[in-house]
This record gives C-alpha cells, sequence and structure tokens, in this order.
C-alpha cells in the first residue's frame, strides 16, 4: 500500500527544503547590516521570501553580494536540483528496495555529491569570519576547490597569499602553506573527515539512487 503519492512526496520535500532554508538564513543573517531597520515580522517575511525564490522566481529581497557564502551555497544547490526533487523514494524506487531487500534507510542515504554540499557548507560556517575578513583569499570557490581535492585525495590547494589581504597584516609572512592551513580548527577537522570519506567513497558509490531528480 502507497504511503504517499507522487505529489505529496515532492510538497513535503519542498517544504523540508522551504523550512531548513529559512532556519539557516536566519540563524547566519539575522543581525547583520542586511537585516538592518527592519522588524521581526518583516525579518520573517523577507527572509522566507528570499529563499523560496531560490526554488522559483529567482526574485530577491537582500543584496545576493553581502549575503554569507554558506547561504550562496546553499542557494546554488537549491537552484540546482529540479522542482520535482523528491526527498523520498518514488514508488518504483520503493519498490525497488523491496525486491533488493533493501532498508528504507539505505533507500534514503545521500549521493557523494550531497555528503560533499553539506561538508562546504560546513565549512563556510566556521570560516564566516575569514570569510568576510579575508575574501581574496577565504572565498567558496577555493574552498570548494579544497574540498573536492580532500575527497579525491589529489592535493590541489589554492594556498594563501599575504599579498591578498584586504586588511593588511604585517606579521603575515609568506610560505610554502596550503589554503586549509590557515583555517580554522573545525575547518581542518572538517576537511579531514573529507579525505577520509574520498577513500571509503567505495562503500557509498551507489548511495542517493532512490533520489528521484531526472
Amino acid at each position: 500500500m502507497e504511503v504517499f503519492s507522487n505529489s505529496q512526496l515532492i510538497l513535503l520535500t519542498l517544504l523540508m527544503f522551504a523550512g531548513g532554508e529559512v532556519v539557516m538564513f536566519c540563524y547566519m543573517e539575522w543581525d547583520t547590516k542586511n537585516m538592518d531597520g527592519l522588524n521581526l515580522y518583516q525579518k520573517m517575511v523577507a527572509s522566507l521570501f528570499q529563499v523560496t525564490n531560490a526554488r522559483h522566481a529567482g526574485e530577491s529581497a537582500f543584496d545576493l553580494s553581502t549575503i554569507s557564502s554558506a547561504i550562496l551555497v546553499l542557494f546554488i544547490v537549491m537552484m540546482y536540483l529540479p522542482p520535482y526533487t523528491t526527498f523520498l523514494p518514488m514508488k518504483d524506487h520503493q519498490n525497488d528496495c523491496k525486491r533488493d531487500k533493501k532498508s528504507l534507510v539505505e533507500c534514503l542515504v545521500f549521493s557523494q555529491l550531497s555528503y560533499l554540499v553539506i561538508f562546504i557548507i560546513l565549512i563556510c560556517v566556521t570560516e564566516r569570519e575569514s570569510l568576510k575578513d579575508d575574501p581574496l583569499n577565504f572565498n567558496a570557490l577555493n574552498i570548494t576547490l579544497e574540498v573536492i581535492s580532500a575527497y579525491g585525495n589529489v592535493g590541489f590547494s589554492t594556498g594563501y597569499s599575504c599579498a591578498r589581504q584586504s586588511k593588511p597584516d604585517a606579521t603575515c609572512k609568506d610560505s610554502w602553506i596550503g589554503f586549509s592551513g590557515r583555517w580554522s580548527t573545525k575547518g581542518k577537522f572538517i576537511l579531514i573527515l573529507v579525505m577520509f570519506f574520498g577513500r571509503l567513497k567505495k562503500f557509498n558509490v551507489n548511495g542517493g539512487k532512490a533520489w528521484q531528480l531526472s
């Protein structure tokens, strides 16, 4: 017996995405200059309008160039995913899972790309102060390259340059150091997890196949 119809699953996924986006958007932007002059009600409505448009019209209530990188990465993911994406497996996928005798948890495992997006967002959160104060060195693109490099166990890095600092530090000295060498302890720990995940990716190579993306 089918518990949810396909349309109900799509609606449930949309609500989960929107709810998660609103929570993270408010957490990252609530006390920033973007929210100056807005009361509690206006902040909530503007936040909901902003995150909802990442899945639809693309209209904006805020200047996207001033929004934190973690939110921008999340917006990129939301714009990448088609409107018929579902969080839970569709009927056909449910039947496939039953035939293969897989548990529902196994059928809901994220794809490797999904995990990488989560890692990038988490690092953007841990390094948010550096992203704001040193944007030429710390930016979402450099972080993404570092994460993907760690995942593939390659070793590429954009490095770190004192000359690119927007606020020059007289004590800063250029050295042969990877970009992640300037990260916080939390950011480095997450990158270590990415390297382990990359080494063990064989065990999750079929992950996320229960998701309906096309």
